[in-house]
């Protein structure tokens, strides 16, 4: 499975990203930069975290009209595999990919540590290596990850399953409903603000973050374009 990284000025996991897929995951990956205007020959869709265009405007405001992103959306309407993670679930949800708007934390503080997950949804693509309401470590490293949604969305997203992780035992930012990961109605883009790819070796403090990657390529691997 060959995976495309997206790079936007002031990313700053994109090594951390590549270097899970590639080096631990074993799978093909490559940087695309923002300016880029093509997908072709790739699985599955990366956005790493970072502070893209300096969080100017909202975080992920200006890098939602990169060159790259209609492909990104084009790839995510075909149903194929798109991942954000921290800055990532900021850009997604500005391209109107997931519902929903990430917020400052309630602390107005930027939060760094290792949290507990609770995987509340394994039956989707992403998941389906974790036990349904198992618990994880996975690092946080945020300042704007407060998820906020009007209540008919939230009512909506709890009657399609799309909440697939929350906080559990801290809520580190006073994301609604403890929500740290959502998935789109159709169930090829997941968001959250932790980050998995740098939980894929124990020397890292964790390794639960690997299964989601081999979640990815267990149900997208066979993936062509």
């Amino acid at each position: 499975m060959k995976f495309a990284v997206i790079v936007f000025p002031g990313s700053n996991c994109d090594r951390d990203m590549l270097w899970a897929v590639s080096e631990i995951l074993g799978e093909e990956a490559s940087y695309v930069r923002h300016d880029e205007t093509s997908l072709a020959g790739f699985d599955g869709v990366l956005l790493p975290g970072g502070f893209s265009y300096g969080d100017y405007l909202r975080c992920g405001a200006i890098s939602r009209f990169s060159n790259i992103m209609s492909e990104v959306i084009r790839f995510a309407e075909e149903g194929r595999p798109v991942f954000g993670t921290c800055n990532g679930f900021q850009v997604l949800t500005e391209a109107g990919l997931l519902p929903g708007a990430l917020k400052r934390n309630d602390s107005l503080h930027f939060v760094c540590k290792t949290i507990q997950l609770k995987v509340v949804n394994n039956e989707t693509a992403f998941t389906s290596e974790y036990r349904q309401n198992e618990i994880i470590r996975v690092p946080i490293a945020h300042g704007e990850g407060s998820y906020y949604c009007d209540e008919a969305t939230l009512s909506k997203l709890k009657e399609n399953h799309q909440i697939v992780f929350t906080y559990e035992g801290e809520n580190p930012n006073g994301s609604i409903a403890n929500i740290a990961g959502i998935v789109n109605e159709k169930g090829n883009v997941l968001v959250m603000m932790p980050h998995p790819e740098r939980a894929v070796e124990e020397l890292l403090g964790s390794a639960d973050g690997l299964r989601f990657f081999q979640s990815m390529v267990k149900n997208y691997g066979k993936v062509t374009n």
